[in-house]
Formats: C-alpha cells, structure tokens, sequence
C-alpha cells in the first residue's frame, strides 16, 4: 500500500466530455471549423491543448493558442460546470482519506479550473495540494504538473517515489509517471482504452472506480483474527493430512500389486520371480507406479482446501494482474528456473553433498529405477502437481495473509524443504520453493507455480537419469548456470517489485 496518491482529473475523478468536447466544438467554429459530432472530440480529453489542437487540426503554434483562448472565453463560465463525477469517487477518497493517506490533483487542466471544479463537486477538502498547468502555457507537460505536485505534497521532507502513485486515465499520465520515476496506475473507464494503457507500459490497470478503490486500499483489510496455535495449525493440518494420504496409498499401492503378481504369472515389467515363477518383489517400474498413486491420492486429499484457497489468493490478487505479463517476462522465468534448477544440482555433485546423503542415494536409486517414460512422468508432472496443490495452493496461499509476503514465501519453502527429508533435496527445495511461490505471486498464476515445478524435476530427472549429461557436470558450467538463473531473477525483479 502506498500513501501518497496524485489523481488526474478528467477521466478520473469527473467525467468532462460535454463541456470539453463543446468548447473544443466553440473554439474550432471560430476557425470556421464545424464540427458536430462530439464523439470525436473525445482525444482533447486529457492531452494539453495546444497538443491536441496541433495534432489533430494542423494548426501551428499561434492558431492553437488562439484556439486555446477561445477554448476558455466558453470554458470558464459555462463549459467548466458541464462535467460530472463518476459514480463511487466522494466514497472512494472518503475511504482513502479515512486510512491516512496523502492525496494530491495533478492536472493538465489550468490550476485555476481545477480548484473551481473540485469546490463545486464538494471534494476539494480531500486533496492537500492541486496542481495544474498555468495560465500564461506553462508547466502543461504530465511530468512537469507530477514534479510539481510531488514537491509540494512533501514540502521539506525528500520525496519518497517509491511510495507514491500516479492515478489517471491516458498514456499521458503513464508517460508523465515514468518519466518523474513513480508508478502509475491506469483506469479505464474514463478516455483512455486497456490498449492504450498496457501500450504505454501502465504499471497497474483497473477497470471500475470499485476497483480502483479496491486497489489502493489493500493491505489496510482486516486480517484474520487467528490465534498463533491456530495459524500454526493451517499450515500443520494441511501437511499431515497429504503426508497420512500419500503414505497409506503407498501401502495400499504396494498391497494390491503383490496381490496381483501373485495371482497371474509374468509381468516381468512389474514383478521379479524366482526360477519356480513365484513372486519375490517388484520391479523400479512397479515402485515408481505405486509412488505415483500415492502422490495423486495425496493431492486428492487436499484438492477441495487447495480449490478455495487458490481461488480466495485468485481474487485477493486480480488486480495486480488485469493488465498481461509480456511473453519476455515468462521467458526469463523460465531461464531463471532452469539456472537454478541445474546449477544446483551440478553444485550438489561437484561438492560431493549428494554422495554424503544415504538418505538421498536411496530415494534417487528409487526414482531412476524405472522405465525413463515412467520416471518422467510421475517425478515430473505428477508429483509436482500434487505437491503445488500443498505447499503452495494451501500452505502458501493461507499463511501470506497474515505475514508479509517475503517471509510467507520463505516459510512455505521451508515447509516444502521438511517434507524431503534428506539434506540434498530439502537444500534444493528451499530455493526452488521460494522461486515457485515468488513465481505465483508475481504472474498472478497458481498454474504457473506448477509450471516452474514441473520444469525443474524434469531437468533434474533428465540430469541425474540420462549418465552422458553428468559430463556437464564442471564448475565452470556450475557457475554460469547459477549466475543466469540468479541473473533472470534480478531481471524479473527490477521489471516489477512484488515486495
């Protein structure tokens, strides 16, 4: 939540099209310029004027202020008052004004105008500085009026842009934004389109003033009022019941395959015999299909919890999301993942971690006794399934409700890490876990948590299963793939903080 907010005023807090677009239509018939149709005047809402008269009638510097001049012979009396608030805004700045928070008008619109306006509708008294452009043409740049705004909403005390958004409707409030360094959020019921905005590279888009409201006051809800034993137990119950699910499956599994290998003769892909044909064990594939069975009881088991959280994170964290992630954005998580994921375990092998983990041996010998086919699919899709369903879905969307993000993140990888229960795994499940969760947070996604999963243990699998490739296994390549994957992280980051 940040605490000093800059509104722009048309298309944002009032709706001027009538009184814009029929003085633009007054001025434009001095010029001996009609123009009946008010809907296509709609681009002079926002821009500074003489902008939007150079550009759209040709007219050079002196004809568009003179158009400007005669734009507000009309304006100053009648046009000013042709304008309404959107619906929800005296509720919306109550709210914000009720939680503390800063606000500021920073418009394009004439200083003068502005006050005139906020006074009539009555919302004046929420705004502690009003910013406009001059009268004699000057500071009409967005980034000029931000600057403004920002230096006299902090007065002697140095301007703290990380806290601060830019609220408004066109990408001249998203270019003005950027170019001072403060963040902005679009709004798209005034005259801007999501197209606009997510070209100009808004950082936040909403879509309603309900929303918009919704935004700017998150972090101020109300917490669950849990008691510490019970929060403790959210995340407790949830690990119990799929570690109790999966362990009995396992038992069940093992029970009916015996039972079946000892009723029917053959199955060499799943039963070991003696020389008299009678059953002795079972084969890796045979393991690796009972471990398979008891990972999918074990999702099962909590699907209904992961179902409702994952759907109340879904909508806690929608707006942070309306506007799409670039394709770039899950190309380097995808090169983060993969860095991670393979410097990890060439790090593992080369400082002889996993050799000195019997715990690990016996796991890994388990897992790569199976048919590769198999392997894959159970240690890769699956079991990453059933576990994102856990520790994430659950454990991770219950517990970042109640602490900050960052340490939410690193409790649920912590918890992922317990699970293992040997050193090597539970090593390479703490980062990879923090990884998911920062993932699911940041795309908004909870598939595509999943998706770093499943792409981790698939090259991990493919990586210890397959002898050829352990010849990559050096520290140079050691170095270089943890650097990348460290490296797209950072990247990821400075495109957009989540914390």
């Amino acid at each position: 939540m940040k605490k000093y907010l800059l509104f722009d005023l048309d298309g944002t807090l009032t709706d001027p099209k009538v009184g814009i677009c029929t003085c633009v239509q007054y001025a434009l018939s001095s010029f001996g310029i009609e123009e009946p149709d008010l809907d296509k005047l709609e681009p002079f809402i926002g821009p500074p004027l003489k902008d939007s008269f150079m550009k759209y009638y040709d007219m050079d510097e002196a004809r568009a202020e003179a158009a400007i001049e005669k734009y507000r012979e009309r304006f100053r009396d009648t046009g000013i008052f042709e304008n309404k608030l959107y619906d929800g805004i005296p509720q919306m700045l109550n709210a914000l004004n009720s939680q503390g928070m800063f606000m500021a008008v920073a418009s394009s619109k004439p200083t003068e105008f502005v006050r005139r306006i906020l006074d009539h509708f009555g919302i004046g008294k929420y705004f502690k500085v009003v910013v406009g452009s001059e009268m004699d043409g000057t500071r009409v740049r967005k980034e000029e009026v931000i600057q403004e705004a920002l230096k006299q909403l902090f007065g002697n005390w140095p301007v703290e842009k990380t806290k601060v958004y830019m609220i408004g409707d066109r990408s001249y409030d998203v270019e003005g934004a950027r170019k001072v360094g403060v963040e902005c959020v679009g709004v798209t019921y005034g005259y801007g389109s999501m197209e606009e905005l997510r070209e100009a590279k808004c950082d936040y888009i909403v879509r309603s003033v309900e929303e918009l409201q919704k935004f700017l006051l998150r972090g101020t809800e109300k917490k669950d009022q849990l008691t510490t034993s019970q929060r403790i137990w959210q995340m407790v119950l949830p690990f119990l019941i799929f570690f109790l699910a999966r362990n009995i499956a396992l038992n069940v599994g093992a029970m009916i395959l015996v039972s079946i290998g000892s009723r029917m003769s053959g199955g060499d892909f799943l039963f070991i015999r003696n020389a008299q044909g009678e059953l002795e064990s079972m084969t890796g594939n045979a393991a690796v299909l009972v471990s398979t069975f008891g990972y999918m009881v074990a999702g099962l088991s909590v699907w209904n919890m992961a179902k409702k959280t994952i759907a109340r994170t879904a909508e806690d964290m929608k707006l942070l999301h309306i506007k799409a992630e670039p394709v770039k954005n899950y190309c380097i998580l995808a090169g983060a993942t993969a860095g991670l994921a393979l410097g990890l375990n060439f790090l593992f092998l080369l400082t002889g971690t996993v050799e000195g983990s019997q715990a690990y041996q016996e796991v890994a010998q388990a897992q790569y006794a199976a048919w590769f086919p198999i392997g894959l699919v159970s240690f890769g899709i699956i079991t990453p399934i059933a576990e994102e369903l856990l520790f994430r879905g659950v454990i991770f969307g219950c517990i970042k409700r109640y602490m900050k993000l960052s340490a939410a993140m690193l409790v649920s990888s912590i918890f992922f890490a317990l699970y293992h229960g040997n050193s090597v795994q539970a090593l390479y499940a703490v980062v990879l876990g923090y990884l998911m969760a920062y993932a699911y947070e940041y795309f908004g996604d909870f598939r595509i948590a999943v998706a770093v999963h499943v792409l981790a243990n698939v090259l991990s699998y493919v990586l210890s299963y397959i002898p050829a490739v352990s010849v990559l296994a050096n520290w140079p390549v050691c170095i270089a793939a943890l650097a990348a994957g460290a490296g797209c992280a950072w990247m990821l980051h400075k495109e957009k903080k989540i914390f």
